[in-house]
């Protein structure tokens, strides 16, 4: 049993050390563009991998229902409480496992199932647990989608707050996996008041700009906030819940024992790491350069002859319409893919392309910016995008572009102790 317990991963199972290190180095020698990702810190890495993955915690702090739960009691709390001094909110819970729990967790404590839910449309740039209806949400609840305006492609307030009035929701819904621009939390927050609903925000993309006041925040003005904590907050894939204290109890009660079971301890320690990182003044500074860098990265595109959905990003996101170009988004997706350079297709607002070809891709700059690359950088690599796509049948195109992707890679490494060190294991 020593012996079993004592082995390094490359001796235990050589065949997942060898994916590890596939993955280290795809990470290493590619540009990595899609908006939702991010590369954590090694001190988030060492408390993901530590040995509070062991313990069972499920309840909350003080009141667990198993023994031995001093120490990661300590870990959830230290969680929970810089989360409540980031964002400035009454109540906060660390242990949703995604955001889509965290979602499904407000929902469950807000509403009963069949309650109507006015959300932002997939299609325009929503998210699949805000009523798709091939998502839990879609199939719990009663859906009303709203969506952009077709001049400007920007969030139709008036639209919002015509189908509120229409419809009676019992839960307005904002937030967006693809929206580029600021949203005005605020009227929307009054709309939902006006017609007796409760208010929603689903921060998952921007919560690391809201943490540092580079976005409005939803908190003063919604009942709920979800999101992530992996994106541009740059912590562990999980999520979280912030909310009145009002709500707290039901809250708490939906994600325990309701949605989940017991926590993972190892993430929530992640999550204090990843929040105590993001009160450091560097992480302000951060977060200014991604914004910086998806303008830079827009405006160099949109001079290249690419469509820029609304125009711009005010984010770390933009949606751009290769349709302009003569190629579906799942074509400059994998082409661009060939030459190293990481995106994911999209589907932009009114879009005339079913969904797994669609017309646009997304591309952010969270995890370029990790990297510490900057704006001389974004110009160059628009360039790189735009040179692969203009011909994207091409290999020597494709060879070219990936060759000068890796020699910029290499100038900005990124995790290069555990890239040797994974590299030597499975040689």
């Amino acid at each position: 049993m020593t012996t079993l317990m004592n082995r390094s991963l490359a001796q235990a199972d050589p065949e997942i050390a060898a994916v590890i290190a596939d993955e280290e180095r795809r990470l290493a020698y590619n540009l990595e563009m899609i908006a939702s990702e991010n590369f954590v810190s090694e001190a988030i890495l060492e408390a993901m991998g530590s040995v509070l993955t062991n313990k069972y915690a499920e309840g909350y702090p003080g009141k667990r229902y198993y023994g031995g739960c001093e120490v990661v009691d300590v870990a959830e709390d230290l969680a929970r409480n810089r989360a409540r001094q980031i964002f400035g909110c009454e109540h906060v819970n660390v242990q949703p496992h995604s955001g889509s729990q965290a979602n499904m967790a407000v929902y469950l404590a807000a509403l009963n199932y069949g309650d109507t839910i006015l959300g932002m449309n997939l299609a325009h740039g929503g998210h699949l647990t805000h009523g798709h209806p091939l998502n839990f949400s879609g199939r719990s609840y009663k859906i009303v989608p709203y969506g952009v305006t077709k001049d400007a492609e920007t969030i139709d307030y008036d639209e919002i707050e015509r189908l509120a009035h229409e419809h009676k929701p019992k839960l307005v819904l904002c937030g967006a996996s693809a929206y580029s621009r600021i949203i005005d939390f605020e009227r929307i927050g009054k709309i939902a008041r006006d017609v007796g609903a409760y208010s929603m925000a689903d921060v998952a993309h921007i919560a690391g700009l809201v943490a540092v006041g580079l976005h409005p925040s939803p908190i003063p003005h919604m009942d709920f906030v979800t999101t992530t904590t992996h994106k541009t907050l740059r912590g562990p894939r999980a999520g979280m819940i912030m909310c009145r204290e009002q709500f707290a109890k039901d809250v708490d009660r939906a994600v325990f024992p309701t949605v989940q079971g017991g926590p993972l301890m190892h993430i929530v320690a992640a999550k204090a790491v990843c929040f105590k990182e993001a009160l450091e003044p560097g992480f302000k500074e951060y977060q200014q350069q991604v914004i910086s860098n998806a303008r830079v990265l827009a405006e160099e595109l949109s001079a290249a002859g690419f469509r820029i959905i609304s125009g711009g990003t005010d984010n770390h996101v933009m949606l751009v319409d290769v349709f302009v170009k003569g190629l579906t988004g799942a074509q400059a997706e994998k082409a661009l893919e060939r030459a190293g350079v990481t995106v994911n297709k999209n589907a932009i607002p009114f879009d005339t392309q079913p969904p797994m070809k669609a017309s646009g891709v997304r591309i952010g700059s969270p995890a370029l910016t990790t990297r510490g690359m900057k704006e001389p950088e974004m110009k160059v690599i628009a360039g790189w995008i735009s040179e692969a796509l203009a011909d994207p049948e091409s290999e020597s195109v494709r060879k070219s572009v990936r060759e000068r992707v890796k020699a910029l890679c290499e100038r900005f490494p990124i995790y290069e102790a555990r890239l040797v060190r994974s590299l030597a294991q499975t040689s």
